[in-house]
């Protein structure tokens, strides 16, 4: 599989992750999975240009910061009940793409326990900002 680094758009990039972030979430269309939280883990690639994220001073404030992956899945998930993993899905690429110093980015989100014969279900997707 090619790395989404290899899109000409992203080639000047520094890729930022979130890998297996483990959340309890009100999510699904069944009646039983509307009583109650599942496990859901959400993984996430930032792409942002390397002249925005190429610290001078070794500073905090001169890149984007892990944090603000795991705020925004968090403010996501505060609103409430979600049926599907595309929408959460979609909901959490929007949030991070409204970075301004974010060009692309690329969410991932799987329920490990739906199924006792495989390591779970999911869903992905992969956008890159339209430039202005």
């Amino acid at each position: 599989m090619l790395s989404a680094l290899s899109h000409p758009k992203l080639s000047a990039c520094r890729r930022l992750f979130l890998r297996n972030y483990e959340v309890m979430i009100n999510i699904g269309v069944h009646d039983f999975e509307k009583k109650g939280e599942q496990r859901v883990l959400i993984n996430v690639d930032l792409y942002i240009p390397l002249a925005l994220s190429t610290p001078k001073d070794d500073q905090l404030q001169e890149v984007v910061d892990y944090d603000f992956m795991r705020e925004t899945i968090a403010r996501r998930m505060a609103q409430g009940h979600v049926h599907l993993q595309e929408t959460l899905c979609d909901d959490v690429v929007r949030s991070m793409l409204a970075h301004p110093n974010v060009r692309a980015v690329r969410v991932s989100t799987m329920k490990p326990d739906v199924y006792p014969d495989c390591e779970g279900v999911g869903v992905e997707v992969f956008q890159i900002k339209e430039e202005a």
